[in-house]
């Protein structure tokens, strides 16, 4: 249990089916007329609620379902946080081995770009840092 002014975020929160997000900031985004804390992992199969709270925090085991998801994604977008960091080559690797192409940006910007891909009806899956 969260105390008090400290953030409650559910990380076993899923919606069951991509769809376009609408808005982000102030720590969450909004998608399917329903707002979520913290940060998303969105997938073919869903949007989950996603534990790293900073592109650092990032470990190989908060993108297995990535590679789970494998055979339904052609594109991986990181949005970062507020700015665009880069994404270790190195831990591409993996993606790359499944045919997945990864690409990170700032937050805003990879949710636009998987806003586009998702209407466009192409192969995608993004892991978004919330943002203030």
């Amino acid at each position: 249990m969260a105390s008090r002014g400290e953030k409650m975020v559910r990380l076993d929160a899923h919606f069951p089916q991509q769809v376009q997000i609408d808005a982000y900031g102030d720590g969450g985004f909004r998608f399917a007329d329903m707002s979520h804390r913290g940060s998303l992992l969105c997938l073919p199969s869903g949007i989950y609620g996603w534990g790293p709270t900073q592109f650092d925090d990032i470990a190989d085991d908060d993108l297995v379902p990535v590679l789970r998801e494998a055979a339904q994604i052609e594109v991986l977008l990181i949005g970062a946080g507020d700015r665009l960091l880069p994404f270790a080559e190195a831990r591409k690797a993996p993606f790359r081995e499944q045919g997945i192409m990864v690409d990170s940006m700032s937050t805003g910007a990879a949710l636009r770009t998987y806003n586009v891909l998702l209407n466009e009806d192409r192969a995608v899956a993004c892991a978004l840092i919330a943002v203030e």
